[in-house]
């Protein structure tokens, strides 16, 4: 079983409402070979939220107390992103998820680059804090383009 981000199935989950639908993964769903998930909102959050980003390093950073995620206006919403994380872990485990494709440069998501913590839309090498929780717990998390590029 393939888990995938609620957005690239098209659903209209993310920070601002919108969706980032990846056809191939919408056909995996209609043909109940993926199933979607949205750490963001297992977390606690509603749609549409404010944006947020990592302060302070990556998602690793994020579980180990060295960095925090905070929404532009200054909360800090890492609880929140730490308790999504763990109902997506739950969840991977639950359904033998094989992979995990979540969408790239999300706080949550990111697996190979996240936003830098400017709210500027500058990137970095890093991922997310649900990646983060996933890898250490032996489960392998693609981006859409990678999955696009080497599975779908």
């Amino acid at each position: 079983m393939i888990l995938v981000s609620s957005c690239l199935a098209g659903l209209e989950v993310r920070y601002n409402g919108t969706h980032s639908l990846d056809n191939k993964i919408r056909k995996l769903i209609e043909e109940n070979k993926a199933i979607s998930i949205c750490p963001e909102l297992l977390g606690g959050f509603s749609t549409p939220r404010e944006p947020a980003e990592i302060i302070g390093g990556n998602g690793e950073d994020v579980l180990d107390g060295k960095a925090k995620v905070i929404e532009k206006t200054g909360r800090d919403v890492t609880e929140l992103y730490i308790k999504g994380a763990y109902a997506t872990l739950k969840k991977a485990i639950e359904v033998g998820a094989t992979i995990v494709v979540l969408k790239e440069y999300s706080p949550s998501c990111g697996s190979s680059m996240i936003y830098n913590g400017e709210f500027k839309g500058k990137k970095m090498i890093g991922n997310g804090v649900t990646t983060a929780l996933l890898n250490r717990n032996g489960l392998q998390v693609i981006s859409e383009k990678q999955f696009s590029d080497n599975i779908g």
